[in-house]
């Protein structure tokens, strides 16, 4: 799986609003936390807003906040918000995909990756993230030996 900057970066900025709940915060207070750039985590929270993972107050005193708290925020739930489905293969969810021959059982291989992210993705919420306590399946995936090693 390959996470995109979009993805990396709504994340991010979720868990600064989600370290400042439930006060409003400016983008310019995100992006200089983060060093992120401006226009495209503006770009990002007009979509975590339309998804209605956030809400924004115009005005001197406006910004943004999580629209519901951080422990009922899923990081899945964030990257669909901005980049979709989980796992799509070709354009396919991996339930969609079909294969014959050699490959017939491909698509069978596609939809336990997609279980093992939404055992991870769908398991994790900001408030998890923000404090470091993981879900106990997450936590023994990234004690595991070998799991910080590149492949």
């Amino acid at each position: 799986m390959q996470i995109s900057a979009k993805t990396d970066y709504a994340v991010r900025a979720l868990l600064s609003l989600a370290a400042h709940e439930p006060d409003l915060v400016k983008v310019d207070a995100i992006v200089s936390e983060q060093g992120l750039p401006r226009k495209f985590v503006e770009a990002i929270l007009g979509e975590l807003r339309r998804a209605n993972l956030v809400r924004s107050q115009r005005g001197a005193d406006g910004g943004y906040a999580l629209a519901k708290p951080a422990k009922e925020i899923t990081l899945g739930a964030v990257i669909r918000a901005v980049d979709g489905p989980l796992a799509e293969i070709r354009g396919l969810r991996a339930h969609e995909t079909t294969y014959s021959g050699v490959a017939e059982h491909l698509p069978d291989v596609w939809v336990a990756v997609r279980a093992a992210l939404r055992r991870v993705l769908d398991e994790t919420t900001l408030a998890q993230v923000l404090t470091g306590r993981l879900p106990s399946h997450v936590r023994r995936m990234v004690d595991s030996p070998g799991a910080w090693l590149p492949r």
